[in-house]
């Protein structure tokens, strides 16, 4: 690898591209499958949409925040820098940590693998019930490899390298990745008001939208129970996480701020932009499925796939076709913002003596390859778990920890640098920060509550930082001084 650490990075990228990564990176599959699931938990149409609504306008408070501290601190690192400079580099380190660790490739891992589940429609080969190797003890299978998971690998690999030749080539994909979604979503949305709308299903789930109610099935009947109180409030945050965690990924467009032109206003028009749009696409595709599918059949579709049976309604027998090809395109698009941006917090860590020391280096093409690289690796090897989905809830918890903490970043950085250049200030200020945070820590409250299952080991995986930071304090020490 020809490495000149001369080199710097290049700032190519535009307000639309900018804007698509923060698009691109938040739609994935979660649109087509959460809703079941939310349904499910809270019952009436009124407050399946509510959830969507509610985690829109967080996620735009947080993207508008966030807009102040990107033109504060315009470099590759985004969050990782924004937390070192409000706190100190060891709050930094556990962020960064928990992105490697988990966070960012976890969702990498699992992405892929929504890929190539729906590849698998297309050519049945690629099923993950497809095993082509095992390894088995008395007789039975301990350690699987599917195709679906080699399908899964393969495209990390070939968006890892295509970032690798540089940040143009990947851009290219953003765009167009993120605009064909983008449309194929309106289109879904508009085929399925014109096509698929019956008005006697939107009155029937319409009919009573603020009862609030969860939904089981048991032996082929559905059981519903009544909820109250405490109980209510844990099926909101169960809701939220689904929600949330759908819009999730908007901050990944910080992580390049260093490759971004003009980053100190484009930053956060991209930030304000890009979540706008996933947000009037996603209550639009909600409110899209209450009018095409019964609530019951909403929260008990197969396998939670939503967006297949709205689909099949709509376009009939192709219709899981459609939205396969759809996710294909979806999961694609989002890797590779993922991908693209991930690698830069590791730069970043790097060049501050608290990871691998090439991963702080950029290639001829002025990107952190080996960066990119180390993360590939590591998020095939998670590909391989088969466990996924447990990794991203496990950091659940975690996740809002590092967001409240980011966004109570501005409060202690107006007192501690009050003449650093704000060429943009968070909207709403106090106001809508502090809501954010008070939303968030409650969330995350709640869920320690209700999902200690996930949410102690997720905080245990943060807490694992902090061992690995002072071994790597001790060897930067021991690199200084020799």
């Amino acid at each position: 690898m020809d490495i000149n650490q001369n080199n710097s990075f290049k700032p190519t990228l535009g307000l639309l591209d900018a804007t698509m990564i923060v698009a691109g990176s938040m739609i994935g599959s979660g649109i087509f499958i959460v809703t079941a699931e939310i349904a499910r938990s809270v019952g009436g149409a009124g407050w399946v949409t509510a959830m969507w609504v509610l985690a829109g306008v967080v996620t735009l408070i947080a993207a508008l925040s966030y807009g102040e501290l990107s033109g504060m601190f315009p470099k590759a690192g985004g969050q990782y820098v924004y937390l070192r400079e409000a706190y100190n580099p060891f709050i930094a380190f556990l962020f960064g940590w928990t992105q490697f660790g988990v966070i960012q490739t976890g969702t990498i891992a699992a992405v892929a693998v929504a890929f190539a589940k729906f590849t698998a429609y297309l050519i049945p080969g690629f099923s993950e019930k497809n095993i082509l190797l095992s390894f088995n003890m008395e007789l039975k299978p301990v350690f699987q490899i599917s195709a679906a998971q080699l399908v899964a690998i393969v495209s990390i690999i070939l968006l890892t390298y295509i970032n690798t030749r540089g940040v143009k080539h990947g851009k290219v994909i953003q765009t167009v990745f993120t605009m064909a979604k983008l449309l194929s979503l309106f289109g879904l949305i508009v085929f399925g008001l014109l096509l698929g709308a019956k008005a006697e299903i939107w009155n029937a789930n319409w009919q009573d939208p603020w009862n609030h109610f969860s939904m089981e099935a048991v032996n082929g009947e559905t059981i519903i129970k009544s909820l109250s109180g405490l109980a209510f409030f844990g099926a909101i945050a169960v809701s939220m996480k689904g929600s949330l965690f759908s819009s999730d990924a908007w901050n990944n467009v910080t992580f390049i701020a260093a490759e971004i032109k003009n980053p100190a206003k484009n930053i956060g028009r991209s930030l304000f932009l890009g979540t706008l749009i996933v947000t009037i696409i996603y209550v639009s595709c909600n409110l899209m499925y209450l009018a095409v599918l019964p609530l019951h059949d909403i929260a008990f579709a197969a396998n939670d796939r939503v967006g297949v049976a709205a689909a099949e309604k709509i376009f009939g027998g192709i219709g899981s076709g459609i939205i396969a090809v759809m996710i294909m395109i979806s999961t694609f698009g989002c890797n590779n913002g993922l991908i693209l941006s991930g690698a830069r917090i590791y730069y970043t860590m790097a060049q501050d003596g608290l990871f691998f020391r090439k991963a702080g280096e950029l290639n001829k093409n002025a990107v952190p390859a080996r960066g990119l690289w180390i993360q590939c690796f590591w998020a095939s090897l998670l590909c391989l778990t088969g466990r996924y989905n447990d990794l991203l809830a496990l950091v659940i918890f975690g996740v809002l920890i590092f967001y409240v903490l980011t966004i109570l970043g501005i409060f202690i950085l107006r007192k501690k640098r009050p003449d650093l250049e704000r060429p943009y200030k968070a909207i709403g200020y106090p106001v809508l920060p502090m809501i954010y945070v008070v939303v968030a820590l409650s969330l995350a409250a709640l869920l320690l509550i209700f999902e200690t299952n996930y949410t102690l080991p997720g905080l245990g995986i943060i807490l694992l930082g902090i061992p690995l930071y002072f071994l790597a304090m001790r060897s930067k020490g021991k690199a200084i001084s020799s």
